[in-house]
């Protein structure tokens, strides 16, 4: 399982970026699925999060700028963030626990995959 993030470059505060990741490979199905960043020195966070069935959860700082949408029938999630700003700026991974078949679907035995990344900058 291959996990491609896109969508990523330079922009100028209160712009917006539309990140994209894409599954690939040995997919069944995808359980909850998202996007966490890193900036430099610091941690990775979760930026945003959404289930199978299309519930979501945001970090705090992003609540309101970002929506995260998932398309089940192309594997791909999306990440919409609008009024960005400098401190937005990081690495963004996108996340997903992938089942790779049925026994994985009704046993919950899906197994978490990270996409390589891709950097968003705002800055003017």
């Amino acid at each position: 399982v291959q996990l491609q993030a896109s969508g990523g470059g330079l922009v100028q505060p209160g712009g917006s970026l539309r990140l994209s990741c894409a599954a690939s490979g040995s997919i069944f199905s995808i359980n909850n699925t998202g996007w966490y960043r890193q900036a430099p020195g610091k941690q990775r966070e979760l930026v945003a999060g959404i289930s199978r069935g299309g519930t979501t959860n945001y970090a705090d700082s992003v609540k309101g700028r970002f929506t995260i949408s998932r398309d089940n029938a192309k594997n791909t999630v999306y990440l919409q963030m609008n009024s960005l700003k400098p401190e937005d700026t990081a690495v963004y991974y996108c996340n997903a626990n992938v089942n790779k078949d049925l026994n994985d679907d009704l046993f919950n035995r899906g197994m978490h995959y990270w996409g390589k990344g891709t950097l968003v900058t705002v800055s003017s």
